[in-house]
């Protein structure tokens, strides 16, 4: 049986990734950003245990609106550095909560670099990008376990 052409005017099937399909761009990208997480994560930890352990570490800032003593700073750090770590793991592993915790986490973590800034600029700059790519592939690509 021949195939008729459609009529003029009908619009053309749509091209490029249907609903069902991924984009491997995403989809890649959602590993990467596991992956990107659990490394921030244990660099954020590390970052903490060094405002920690020491407080001359770090810049001093004198008049700075977000001004916290560094050992707070390592604090904070610290625990968010942890728990940005576990939650690429999550990622990694598939878990469907990890998703949107990690897209808060990214956020809150690109918020306390964008004040911890000026102590340490070049590293705060690195994680605001990591941070930045992270919520992207979170948002635009689908879960699936990989690990």
């Amino acid at each position: 049986m021949a195939q008729t052409a459609p009529p003029p005017g009908t619009p053309s099937p749509p091209t490029g990734p249907g609903p069902e399909e991924d984009n491997p761009w995403a989809t890649g990208g959602i590993m990467f950003a596991g992956v990107l997480l659990m490394v921030d994560g244990v660099l954020g930890a590390i970052k903490g245990i060094a405002g920690i352990a020491s407080d001359d570490v770090y810049t001093r800032i004198n008049n700075y609106v977000f001004k916290f003593d560094v050992t707070t700073w390592g604090w904070i750090h610290l625990v968010l550095g942890i728990v940005i770590a576990i939650v690429g793991w999550g990622i990694l592993r598939g878990f469907g909560w990890a998703r949107g915790v990690g897209v808060g986490l990214a956020a809150l973590n690109m918020i306390a670099n964008f004040m911890w800034l000026p102590y340490q600029p070049i590293w705060a700059v690195v994680s605001l990008a990591i941070d930045t790519f992270v919520i992207w592939a979170l948002c635009t690509g689908r879960l699936k376990p990989v690990v």
